[in-house]
């Protein structure tokens, strides 16, 4: 499979699934932070790849087209910085809390921090 991908198998359009991630109570979501996102996720070994959610507020940007422009540009993030994950298979939701639209380079620069906590995360639950 080509590495830069963002196929349809790796998003995560469940909503049993998107329910469990963002419920306090659930004991296998965990959540991590990077401007300009909070990062919300369960880790599943079954899965063949991770599955990610993004998810940027009404409240904050009023207009659909500002939206897009930021999930266009989380998404082309995540394709090309998911190698960082490495064989860690999770739902994962990325939640954009900015208050304005930052530019590819602020996204880019909070993806790769965020996709590296996750990794070092997943990496030190395997070996306990």
């Amino acid at each position: 499979m080509k590495p830069h991908t963002f196929r349809k198998s790796e998003r995560l359009c469940s909503e049993k699934i998107i329910d469990s991630l963002f419920d306090r109570k659930n004991p296998n979501s965990q959540s991590a932070f990077a401007y300009p996102f909070k990062v919300t996720y369960s880790v599943n070994d079954s899965l063949s790849a991770s599955q990610v959610l993004f998810s940027i507020s009404k409240r904050s940007f009023k207009h659909a087209v500002d939206r897009n422009l930021i999930r266009r540009r989380s998404r082309e993030s995540y394709r090309l910085n998911k190698a960082i994950l490495g064989s860690t298979k999770a739902h994962i939701a990325f939640v954009y809390i900015g208050k304005v639209i930052e530019p590819y380079e602020v996204i880019e620069k909070g993806m790769k921090k965020v996709l590296l906590e996750l990794n070092k995360r997943n990496l030190s639950s395997d070996t306990n």
